[in-house]
C-alpha cells in the first residue's frame, strides 16, 4: 500500500510541475527588459532564498552533514546544477525572443529522449512499438532541420539537457526539497556575483526599472522553486518512463500560448514535423497503457492462482486429526 500511495503522490507531483512550466511562458516577458543571462542569475539568487525559508520552516537540515560527507553525490549535484542552468537560460532566451513553438518541440521530443537514456545508460529495453517512436521522432527532427535549413538547436538543447537533469535527479535520489536547495548553493555564489558585476557596471535592471520590476524578478525563486520542488518529488517516486509520459502536459500548453497567444508561425515543414513528433508520441502512449493493463491482468491472474493453490492446503490442515492430543478412555 506504501508503494501505491508513493507512486499516486509522485504522479500529482509530475502532473502539477509540468503544468507550471506549461504556462510560464506567459511569465518571463513580463520580465523585459531584462536580458535572459540577468533573468537567469535572479533565478538562481532568489530560488536559494526561497528553499532556505522552506527549509527553515520545516527544520530539515540533517541532510546536508551527510550530503557533505559523500562526493560522488556533490559532484553529480552540481553536474544538475550547470545542466539545468543551460536549459534555464535558452529556454528563457526562446520565450522572449519569440521561440515559443521551438521551445514547446524540445519538450515534445524530451519523453523521446529520456527513453532513448534509459536505453543507452540504464541498460533498459524497448518493446517494438517504443523503437518504432523514437525512429518516428528521429524522422521529425529530419524533417523539421530541412524545413529550418538547419537543426533546430533550441529543440534539441532543450530536450537533451533536461532528460539529463532528470537522470542526474534519479541517480542523486534526493527529496525534492533537498536537492533543489544543494542544486541552488552551487550556483549562488556565481550567480550573485554575475549581478553584483552588472550594477557596479551600471547594467543592472532590478532598481532602474521600479520596485513592481525588482518584486517580479524577485518572484522568480518560487516560480523556479515551487515546480521543481514537484518534480523532484516526482522523480523519486515514479519510473522514468512515466516522467517521460508527464512531459507531454508542459509542451501542450507551451504549443498552444506560442500559436495562440503570441501569434507565431506555423510554416507546413513545422507542421508535418511536430505531426510526426505527435504520432510518435502516441504510439508511446498507446504502448504505456497496453501494458500497464497487461501487467494489472498478469498480478491478478497470479494471486487468483496464489490463493487456489492456498485453498486446498488450509482445508486440509483444518480437517486432519490432531496427533498431539491424547485419546480419551472411556
Amino acid at each position: 500500500m506504501k508503494g501505491k500511495n508513493e507512486q499516486r503522490a509522485g504522479l500529482l507531483y509530475g502532473i502539477g510541475a509540468y503544468g507550471m512550466w506549461g504556462l510560464v511562458p506567459l511569465f518571463w516577458p513580463l520580465l523585459e527588459p531584462s536580458g535572459a543571462v540577468e533573468i537567469l542569475a535572479h533565478r538562481m539568487v532568489w530560488s536559494l532564498g526561497a528553499v532556505g525559508i522552506a527549509m527553515l520552516f520545516l527544520r530539515r537540515w540533517a541532510w546536508i552533514g551527510e550530503l557533505m560527507r559523500q562526493p560522488r553525490r556533490l559532484s553529480l549535484i552540481a553536474t544538475a546544477a550547470t545542466v539545468i542552468s543551460v536549459n534555464w537560460g535558452l529556454y528563457i532566451w526562446s520565450v522572449n525572443n519569440g521561440h515559443v513553438v521551438e521551445a514547446s518541440l524540445g519538450y515534445f521530443i524530451n519523453p523521446l529522449v529520456t527513453i532513448a537514456m534509459g536505453v543507452l545508460l540504464l541498460g533498459e529495453r524497448l518493446r517494438p512499438v517504443q523503437w518504432t517512436a523514437v525512429a518516428t521522432g528521429f524522422a521529425a527532427v529530419l524533417v523539421l532541420a530541412i524545413g529550418y535549413g538547419q537543426p533546430p538547436w533550441v529543440s534539441l538543447v532543450l530536450a537533451f539537457s533536461f532528460a539529463t537533469y532528470g537522470l542526474l535527479k534519479k541517480k542523486v535520489d534526493m527529496g525534492g526539497l533537498e536537492s533543489l536547495a544543494a542544486e541552488t548553493a552551487v550556483l549562488f555564489v556565481p550567480a550573485l556575483g554575475f549581478l553584483l558585476w552588472l550594477g557596479v557596471s551600471g547594467d543592472a535592471t532590478f532598481f532602474a526599472e521600479g520596485a513592481g520590476h525588482g518584486a517580479l524578478l524577485a518572484s522568480t525563486g518560487l516560480v523556479t522553486a515551487i515546480p521543481l520542488v514537484c518534480f523532484g518529488a516526482a522523480a523519486i517516486r515514479v519510473p522514468l518512463s512515466v516522467l517521460g509520459l508527464l512531459q507531454y502536459l508542459a509542451p501542450v500548453f507551451q504549443f498552444a500560448l506560442g500559436i495562440l497567444y503570441f501569434h507565431e508561425a506555423m510554416p507546413p515543414e513545422r507542421w508535418a514535423g511536430f505531426a510526426l513528433v505527435w504520432v510518435a508520441l502516441v504510439l508511446l502512449t498507446w504502448d504505456a497503457l497496453r501494458t500497464a493493463r497487461r501487467t494489472r491482468a498478469e498480478a491478478l491472474r497470479l494471486a487468483v492462482r496464489a490463493a487456489e493453490d492456498v485453498a486446498p492446503i488450509a482445508t486440509a490442515s483444518a480437517s486432519a486429526p490432531d496427533m498431539e492430543t491424547p485419546a480419551v478412555k472411556g
